[in-house]
C-alpha cells in the first residue's frame, strides 16, 4: 500500500510538473548509454527550494516505480517534523530517514537503512541556499562529508548527478505558493560509482583524505556544472 501511494504521489508530481513547467534538460554524459536500472545513487547539487520534487519529471515511470519501493533519503529532522511539508515528504518517500544537523546516531541509523537494492538520494550541501547565495545562518554554501560515507559504503552501480539551475524563481525558502509556467533548467551526468571512487582514492591515503577530496570535487562541480540561472 505504501509503495502504491508513493508511486501515485511521484507520478502526480511528474504529471503536474510536465503541465506547469518547461524543462531544459542537458546530459553532460552520453545519454544513449543511460540504463536507469543501474542507478543506485542520486546526488542533487544546488539545493534552493522545497519544491525540488518536480525534478522527478526527468525520470521514466519504470524508475519512479523502483523509487517508490527502494528510495532511501536522509531528511532534516526540522523539515520532516513540519505538519504539512513533513507529511508530504513522508508520503512521497516512505524511505525518508530523519537526521539531525550533527554527526550523531541519526546518521548511523540512516546508513543502516541502506540495503543492497536501495537507491540512495542525497543533497550533499545539507541545507538550503537562500536568494543571497548563503544558508539561513548567513554562511557560504558548500558540500558536507556525508556523501563520502555513502560512496565508501557502495561498491557498484551508477551515480546520477543532478545539477539544478535553481528554483528561487519558482519557490524560494519561506514562500508558501509556487509560481507556475516557469522554465526549469537541469544538467544530468551519469558516473560509474566504482570508477569515480577509484579516481578519488588515487589521491587519498586515508579515509579522511578521501572525504576531503570528495568534498572538493563536488564543490568544483557546484561551480562548473550547474546551469546558468538566467531567469
Amino acid at each position: 500500500m505504501f509503495r502504491l501511494l508513493s508511486f501515485f504521489m511521484f507520478s502526480s508530481v511528474k504529471y503536474l510538473a510536465s503541465i506547469f513547467y518547461r524543462f531544459d534538460v542537458k546530459w553532460l554524459s552520453e545519454q544513449s548509454s543511460v540504463n536507469w536500472k543501474d542507478i543506485k545513487l542520486i546526488v542533487f547539487l544546488n539545493h534552493t527550494s522545497l519544491f525540488e520534487p518536480i525534478f522527478i519529471r526527468v525520470a521514466p515511470n519504470s524508475f519512479i516505480w523502483r523509487l517508490s519501493k527502494n528510495l532511501v533519503v536522509p531528511g532534516a529532522d526540522i523539515t520532516l517534523k513540519r505538519p504539512i511539508v513533513g507529511r508530504f515528504f513522508k508520503s512521497i518517500v516512505p524511505g525518508a530517514v530523519s537526521i539531525s544537523r550533527k554527526r550523531d546516531s541519526s546518521w548511523t541509523n540512516f546508513m543502516d537503512k541502506i540495503a543492497p537494492g536501495s537507491v540512495v538520494a542525497i543533497l550533499p550541501e545539507g541545507r538550503m541556499k537562500r536568494k543571497d547565495g548563503l544558508d539561513k545562518h548567513g554562511k557560504p554554501m558548500s558540500v558536507r562529508g556525508g556523501i563520502a560515507d555513502i560512496l565508501h559504503h557502495m561498491q557498484d552501480g551508477k551515480a546520477l548527478f543532478v545539477y539544478s539551475g535553481g528554483l528561487h524563481h519558482i519557490q524560494s525558502p519561506g514562500q508558501i505558493f509556487p509560481r507556475i509556467f516557469k522554465r526549469v533548467k537541469v544538467n544530468l551526468e551519469l558516473m560509474n560509482i566504482e570508477q569515480y571512487k577509484h579516481m578519488i582514492e588515487e589521491k587519498s591515503t586515508t579515509f579522511r583524505e578521501f572525504r576531503k577530496n570528495i568534498i572538493n570535487d563536488l564543490n568544483q562541480k557546484l561551480c562548473s556544472k550547474i546551469p546558468m540561472d538566467d531567469q
